[in-house]
């Protein structure tokens, strides 16, 4: 089993949709296992270095943590989200963590899905499209950043706030997910609400989204036959609310779905067969507690995760089809 192809020399070569779309047919899977640590509540079995610091002693206790949770479900998975808070919030050693973890996932051949969900002016949001998916030119040479194959957005800010991930993730063979509509239970604060022309914003969010990775796919060649199935930008969708998903499908054709929610939150693969309509990578399930947390009192958890992770693979399988 192998992993996502690497960004080529010549990302328009080898464009993130199909890396995407070869990274899911190579595995077998259309599962990410979310990552988002609470070091008061980590397997057993981490070993902080003594006398260090509790910045130090966590972060190392986070990182050991999630090397075992890849380590056991990386064969049912096709990459990993690591949620970017659950190791800011450790400092310093929580962002190189963060790095230490992100590598790890690399070198198990999973995708690495940066969920920091960003959304700034132009400037600040070209910042962070580097800091996760591309590198910074300084006086004294590049400066990479996480290398993350693909990372969360948030749209409120409109369109030029989204643009500079766009076209970092463009030149780079990389991915975004925009935030369209999502799976917690306050998301219909906003996005359910109709707009002028009685569309929701949801809807319109999709729209924006839809055109803005036609432009992507477009920066990276001629939109002919050889186009890859999948476009760059792809949206965050709730399997909490899976009666929106045909919608969302007709609005975003070639966008790849990030579908949050199954499991703790009540989502449930079976109504999740839309998402997968656009073929290999169209849809991909991201589930977090459900796994890291499935081991009952007494079990291993390593073992409990890995047949958690192979059950929801084969669930998936059987609704893509």
């Amino acid at each position: 089993m192998t992993g996502v192809p690497a960004p080529a020399a010549d990302p328009a070569a080898h464009p993130w949709g199909a890396r995407l779309a070869a990274a899911v047919r190579a595995r077998e899977s259309a599962l990410l296992v979310g990552l988002d640590p609470d070091p008061s509540a980590l397997w057993p079995g981490a070993t902080p270095p003594s006398a260090a610091s509790p910045a130090d002693a966590a972060a190392h206790a986070v990182a050991d943590h999630a090397r075992r949770v890849l380590d056991a479900v990386a064969p049912a998975c096709v990459g990993v989200k690591l949620q970017s808070a659950s190791f800011e919030r450790l400092g310093a050693p929580g962002v190189a963590a963060l790095a230490r973890v992100a590598a790890h996932a690399r070198d198990l051949g999973l995708i690495v899905l940066l969920d920091a969900k960003r959304g700034d002016i132009d400037v600040s949001a070209a910042s962070y499209a580097a800091a996760a998916l591309g590198s910074t030119p300084t006086p004294w040479g590049p400066v990479e950043g996480l290398g993350a194959d693909a990372v969360t957005v948030a749209p409120y800010m409109g369109r030029d706030s989204i643009q500079p991930f766009a076209d970092v993730a463009a030149a780079n063979g990389r991915g975004v997910f925009v935030l369209v509509r999502t799976s917690n239970p306050g998301a219909g604060d906003l996005q359910e609400r109709p707009l002028g022309d009685g569309r929701s914003l949801w809807e319109r969010t999709a729209e924006l989204v839809a055109s803005i990775g036609t432009d992507a796919a477009r920066a990276a060649g001629p939109l002919g036959p050889e186009r890859p199935a999948l476009d760059p930008i792809g949206a965050v969708v709730g399997a909490t609310a899976p009666d929106h998903l045909e919608r969302l499908r007709e609005l975003l054709p070639r966008a790849p779905l990030l579908l949050p929610g199954v499991g703790a939150q009540g989502g449930r693969v079976e109504d999740l067969a839309a998402a997968f309509a656009a073929g290999p990578g169209a849809g991909l399930v991201t589930v977090s507690r459900s796994i890291v947390g499935a081991a009952a009192p007494g079990e291993d958890p390593a073992e409990a995760a890995r047949r958690a992770a192979e059950s929801l693979r084969a669930a998936i399988a059987a609704v893509a089809g």
